[in-house]
């Protein structure tokens, strides 16, 4: 099977990948996710999927659009429905790059995450999947955190405080001084051209970078 791996940063991919690696899967990662804030923190969950793309030489596709006013109004739009929107926008978003680019299936590391809404995502892949017309490959890796943690450490990789959006950021420090004190443990790990016309930028042997969005799908 042909995997498009969709990665929301680089723990929590670190036990999917390696199951997958395991089992003899035909995997790449996607890094699309313009919903994390501020943009540094973008940049440093970035870094950290590539330092573990770079090591265990993992195929990993990058893109680094950035549509910060699309992603507020989206999330502003769905305030009694948290994450919907930026579930929508990611599932979208690799299930249509998957189809467009000949994979057998798509799936996303947010499944290993325990602080994410599992069912509300795993039912807007399966629609994503739907409207494409591609597999969505649904695999509960929550049981398995505790040794995608240990990995990540073993790795040095950086791990996130917050899930990923402005408003998960904003309630994490708030419930922080809340408390009166600061957490010491990580939190939330978060927890859409056809090929022959795209431009990107190879990075390295197993890293790509897209040059420009192939599609728009805010929906």
């Amino acid at each position: 099977m042909k995997l498009l791996l969709h990665s929301c940063c680089g723990p929590c991919s670190c036990y999917p990948t390696q199951e997958l690696t395991e089992k003899g899967v035909d995997f790449t990662l996607l890094y699309y996710n313009p919903n994390i804030h501020p943009y540094r923190e973008f940049k440093h969950r970035l870094a950290a999927l590539r330092e573990l793309a770079e090591k265990k030489e993992y195929k990993l596709i990058i893109d680094k659009t950035y549509p910060l006013e699309e992603c507020m109004q989206g999330m502003l739009s769905e305030p009694g429905i948290r994450c919907a929107f930026c579930y929508r926008m990611r599932m979208r978003y690799a299930a249509a790059y998957a189809a467009q680019h000949g994979y057998d299936a798509f799936s996303t590391t947010l499944l290993y995450s325990p602080y994410q809404k599992h069912e509300l995502l795993k039912r807007t892949a399966e629609e994503a999947a739907r409207e494409f017309g591609v597999t969505f490959f649904y695999q509960d890796w929550r049981p398995y955190y505790q040794a995608g943690v240990d990995i990540s450490l073993e790795l040095g990789l950086y791990r996130q405080p917050y899930c990923g959006c402005i408003f998960s950021e904003r309630d994490r420090y708030m419930e922080v001084r809340k408390r009166g004190a600061l957490m010491d443990k990580v939190g939330d790990t978060a927890g859409n051209a056809k090929a022959d016309e795209e431009k990107f930028v190879r990075i390295s042997k197993n890293i790509i970078q897209l040059q420009k969005q192939a599609v728009i799908l805010y929906k």
